[in-house]
């Protein structure tokens, strides 16, 4: 029987906290999900693991194994494999209140024959129940993701349910050769310009940043990706509404220029003035991350 929603969970040699994961999904109050599993060619027992779990039946679960190609790599599979109405990404560090599923599926009729809404944003809170960053404005009826932020002031990481047939009709993540990041939100950022969300202050992942996380090594992330980084900086500067903000990525953009040693920092480039006027403090910058990489 064909499920409503997939939980997929892109994971890299995470079998030590997987079992997590799988025991909140064991634990949800409503079981119409399937659990898709995107293995980045992890080298530890992911594989067994999983496979014990396929095994003992007890909920519906998907593996695709694919060579290692970075978090926005696991996200292209799954968007490429996901056939349910709706999904949500469950990072293997983090794991699904027992009632995020049925409190999901609770809320999806208001929005799914409505062609306006993409899906719902929702909360993370951490484990000792805390909200991270705050709640969204109790009054808000529709928003988008980045409007959380720029136009609402809300804070902290928040977690998103979409529909799949709107995620399908995006552009895959680019693949780079030599790097593994690209930033995830430069998708949301594209679906944010034709799709609204609707808002539910309920709690749907409960978080946890381990040390190798990718959030704990930000400036590393930075040196090691820059094409990918690159790759976000001018979407964010093509939709950007805000000078301030342009100015901003226009600096992250000359850093990760002088990463890939690119000469020609006008091409491609949406907001060519703005970035010329950013030049002396994105190169600030670039040695800023240098130095705190070194230390």
């Amino acid at each position: 029987m064909q499920k409503t929603i997939t939980v997929f969970t892109p994971t890299y040699n995470r079998a030590y906290c997987l079992d997590q994961v799988y025991q909140s999904l064991l634990k949800q109050t409503n079981q119409d999900f399937l659990w898709l599993v995107i293995d980045d060619g992890s080298t530890d027992t992911t594989k067994e693991l999983v496979a014990s779990w396929i095994a003992e039946g007890k909920i519906a679960i998907q593996y695709h194994f694919q060579e290692n190609l970075g978090m926005h790599g696991g996200h292209n599979a799954a968007y490429r494999l996901i056939t349910t109405e709706l999904n949500v990404c469950i990072d293997s560090d983090d794991f699904m209140p027992v009632d995020a599923v049925e409190k999901i599926l609770y809320h999806y009729p208001r929005i799914k024959d409505n062609s306006k809404f993409a899906g719902f944003v929702g909360l993370d809170a951490d484990k000792k129940g805390a909200i991270i960053g705050s709640k969204i404005p109790e009054t808000l009826k529709e928003t988008t993701l980045s409007e959380v932020y720029s136009v609402h002031k809300v804070k902290g990481d928040k977690k998103i349910v979409y529909k799949t047939e709107v995620v399908k009709k995006y552009p895959a993540y680019p693949i780079y050769s030599g790097e593994r990041f690209v930033p995830l939100g430069t998708l949301y950022l594209m679906i944010d310009q034709d799709y609204k969300l609707k808002p539910i202050n309920e709690v749907l992942c409960i978080v946890e940043y381990l040390e190798d996380g990718s959030s704990k090594n930000i400036l590393r992330q930075y040196k090691k990706h820059p094409a990918g980084f690159l790759y976000s900086r001018v979407i964010e500067m093509n939709y950007s509404k805000s000078i301030k903000y342009t100015f901003t990525r226009a600096m992250h953009y000359i850093s990760s220029c002088l990463f890939l040693k690119r000469i020609n920092i006008f091409k491609n480039n949406p907001k060519k003035v703005i970035t010329f006027f950013a030049i002396p403090l994105g190169v600030l910058m670039h040695i800023y991350i240098l130095l705190k990489i070194k230390k």
